[in-house]
């Protein structure tokens, strides 16, 4: 339901789906990102609390009892300024009497802004989960895409958040690397997500939107490279205590388990789905052209 209009496109998480949505920021911070098309469109700019206050009166009262979650776009809404993120998070509680969580997107760039006495400051205001994109743990890979951070400083990072008593929900991207780092890629984020141990960890799959140039940089993966790559991540893969999942409309192979308990089992998922992609070599030697352009 919509109570007031929104700087399109809006993209959140796929746990976020019956989240109340508030664009505190328009577009991304970190909007140099080769592979990722998402913010493209878009000038970053920080919206004022002002404004984010009349849509939160916007809601009908009677409607608010209803909304259990609040996520706070764009891509990068944890660079907003601390205070203005404070009296936002205060008026979220004031007006949602059931509100139990605030999630939000943070790029590397974003968690740089925020000590960790701030981050736990937001953690008891209720902004307990951040969407953070890893894309790689392999610094050449990283270096390819633009991110602008080493692995080892967004490993730091993240350890904040999690000293300040937030969950992470961390993604890497299958086919980021191409052919050429495939293994690399692969081995380099199972290890950087092993020393972490983020709540949650996630896999897309690299598929085209807005980001035409990127694909000219590398020689996409087949169908069964991809399951390969994936297979090669869960082989290294071994956090104390995650969650994975491989959901996203992008990916080719759906996985869901959790860490340590369902780990050999994932491994064999992989391991059954390769054989069988096998067996259709036309499908498995293909390049995916799953791609969205809406905008």
């Amino acid at each position: 339901m919509y109570y007031f209009d929104y700087v399109e496109p809006v993209f959140r998480p796929p746990s976020e789906a019956r989240s109340m949505i508030f664009q505190i920021t328009v577009g991304c911070s970190q909007n140099h990102c080769r592979f990722c098309g998402m913010y493209k469109m878009k000038q970053f700019r920080i919206r004022s609390v002002d404004d984010i206050a009349k849509e939160i009166a916007a809601v009908p009262r009677q409607h608010r009892e209803f909304y259990q979650r609040v996520f706070l776009a764009d891509g990068d809404a944890l660079v907003y300024p601390q205070k203005g993120l404070l009296q936002i998070l205060d008026l979220l509680q004031q007006n949602f009497p059931n509100l139990n969580r605030v999630g939000a997107y943070a790029s590397p760039n974003s968690l740089t802004t925020k000590s960790v006495e701030e981050l736990a400051e937001l953690k008891e205001k209720k902004l307990r989960i951040l969407y953070f994109g890893l894309e790689s743990g392999d610094p050449q890979t990283l270096q390819l895409v633009n991110k602008g951070f080493e692995p080892q400083r967004m490993l730091e990072l993240c350890r904040n958040a999690q000293q300040a008593g937030m969950k992470l929900s961390v993604t890497g991207i299958l086919g980021l690397a191409g052919r050429a780092r495939s293994a690399e890629h692969a081995q380099a984020t199972a290890e950087w997500i092993n020393q972490l141990s983020p709540e949650y960890f996630s896999l897309l799959t690299m598929f085209k939107r807005h980001n035409d140039d990127y694909f000219e940089q590398i020689e996409p993966l087949t169908s069964g490279e991809i399951i390969e790559e994936t297979l090669a991540i869960l082989k290294v893969l071994n956090p104390k205590k995650c969650i994975l999942r491989s959901n996203h409309v992008s990916n080719i192979l759906n996985l869901a388990g959790s860490y340590p308990k369902d780990r050999e089992k994932l491994i064999r998922q992989a391991e059954a789905a390769l054989e069988q992609a096998k067996r259709d070599p036309a499908w498995c030697n293909q390049v995916p052209d799953y791609g969205e352009s809406y905008y």
